[in-house]
C-alpha cells in the first residue's frame, strides 16, 4: 500500500514539474499593427476614431515591427523615420532575466536612455521603462514610467497593453493594441 502511495505521489510531483516548467511564449516574427474600422469623428471625418482620440499613444513602437527573441534577450526593431532621412530603424534589447536594459533612443532632441526591466508573469512579458525627461516649463527633469505587457492571444496574434503613468498631475492611461503576424 505504501509503495502505490509512493509511486502515485512520486508520479504527482513530475507531473506538477513538467507543468510548471512551461516554455515562455516566443513573440518572434513580423507584426502589423491592426488598424481600427474606420468611423466618422465630428472632430476627422473618415479618420480612424483611434487615430482621432487625443492621447492614445498606442504601443509606442511602430508598425510593421520585427520581434527577435532568443532565451537571454527580447529585440524590437521598426522603421520610424522616412526612407529620405539618414536614420537607421529603431531597435530596443530587452534581457529576459530580469537585468535592467537600457536603450538609448535619438528622436532630435538628443540622446534619451530609457532603462527597462522584463519579468514573466505566466505567459505574459511585462517589461517596465523608465526614462528622464526635461521639464523645460519648470526647468528640471522628471521620470516617467510605462509598462507594457506582451500576449499572444493567439500564434498570430499580438495584444501589446500600455499603461503609461501619470506625470505632472495627470492621470495614468491605458491603451490596448492588437498586432497581426504576417
Amino acid at each position: 500500500m505504501l509503495r502505490h502511495f509512493l509511486i502515485a505521489f512520486a508520479s504527482a510531483v513530475v507531473l506538477i514539474a513538467t507543468t510548471s516548467a512551461q516554455a515562455p511564449a516566443d513573440f518572434s516574427g513580423r507584426w502589423t499593427l491592426e488598424v481600427p474600422a474606420i468611423a466618422t469623428t465630428a472632430a476627422v471625418p473618415g479618420t480612424p476614431a483611434a487615430a482621432a482620440a487625443p492621447g492614445d499613444m498606442g504601443s509606442g513602437w511602430g508598425s510593421p515591427m520585427t520581434i527577435a527573441q532568443d532565451a537571454r534577450t527580447l529585440s524590437i526593431e521598426y522603421v520610424f523615420f522616412s526612407r529620405y532621412d539618414a536614420m537607421p530603424p529603431l531597435k530596443y534589447i530587452f534581457p529576459l532575466d530580469g537585468a535592467e536594459g537600457r536603450n538609448i533612443v535619438s528622436m532630435g532632441r538628443g540622446d534619451q536612455v530609457e532603462s527597462s526591466r522584463a519579468r514573466w508573469e505566466g505567459q505574459a512579458l511585462i517589461i517596465t521603462t523608465t526614462s528622464r525627461v526635461s521639464d523645460r516649463g519648470a526647468a528640471k527633469p522628471f521620470t516617467v514610467e510605462l509598462t507594457r505587457k506582451l500576449s499572444l492571444e493567439s500564434p498570430s496574434t499580438l495584444i501589446v497593453e500600455v499603461t503609461r503613468a501619470g506625470v505632472l498631475g495627470g492621470a495614468a492611461t491605458t491603451t490596448r493594441s492588437v498586432y497581426r503576424k504576417g
